[in-house]
């Protein structure tokens, strides 16, 4: 009974913050606010990440091509699939429930437990619309992100796979190219907006409705970044099988 109150609060939260917007000229500011500290403070480490990623994919597929029959470019045919459907979209969304997710719980939950967000409310300000529709806003450019985490790791890859000595630059290029369609990286975007929206809804909601005093904040942190986390996995699953299935 607990979790279906809390998808009802969570319903009615994401209601809430589409109503009675705040006014643009202070949203403006909010936006950029958010897009400066979610998205481009996070594109450090998704390149790091991705660069690594794509690297270790290329090694461990050359490293299980013992055959010499099957042809080298299918390392590189490997390492494209492997980080436009599920490394880039769906990895890079976990790390980010840690990074962005417990910030935003974080930032939030302090505000609740300091009596800012009760001050907003007392002013008539709809403290829901003023904290979370920015950051669902800017999170919105998270494919951006993910586009550059998609380039970057088939570059790793490429990177780990000819300079590690497993085949040469064109096997590689050959095999990025080999069967390519076009609809995977749609499918994968999609897959990313609506993990975007997960990311900014879910921590926001564990940290506006927290109770407690600072050791809470940590909890509900822990909290949000499991179920964000969870949520994700589940979804993934949900729209690889009505996109792909």
């Amino acid at each position: 009974m607990n979790y279906l109150a809390s998808i009802g609060s969570y319903a009615l939260m994401i209601k809430e913050v589409f109503r009675k917007p705040t006014k643009w000229s202070i949203m403006k500011s909010l936006i950029l606010k958010e897009i400066d500290e979610l998205i481009y403070g996070s594109m450090g480490i998704i390149i790091f990440i991705s660069f690594f990623i794509g690297g270790v994919v290329a090694i461990q597929t050359a490293l299980n091509l013992t055959n010499p029959i099957i042809p080298k470019n299918l390392i590189g045919f490997t390492t494209r699939q492997s980080i436009i459907l599920e490394f880039a979209p769906t990895f890079c969304s976990i790390i980010m429930a840690g990074k962005v997710g417990s910030y935003i719980t974080s930032s939030i939950g302090t505000m609740r437990v300091t009596e800012q967000i009760d001050a907003l409310e007392v002013m008539g300000v709809n403290a829901l619309n003023y904290l979370v529709f920015p950051k669902i806003v800017a999170l919105m450019l998270y494919p951006f992100i993910i586009a550059i985490a998609m380039f970057v790791g088939i570059f790793g890859g490429w990177m780990a796979g000819v300079f590690g000595g497993f085949l040469t630059s064109a096997d590689f290029v050959e095999g990025v190219q080999l069967e390519f369609i076009p609809f995977h990286v749609t499918y994968s975007f999609i897959k990313v907006l609506v993990f975007a929206f997960v990311l900014a809804t879910i921590p926001s909601f564990h940290g506006f409705y927290m109770q407690g005093g600072a050791l809470e904040v940590g909890k509900a942190s822990t909290t949000s970044f499991v179920w964000t986390s969870v949520v994700i996995i589940i979804l993934n699953y949900i729209l690889t099988q009505l996109l792909l299935g």
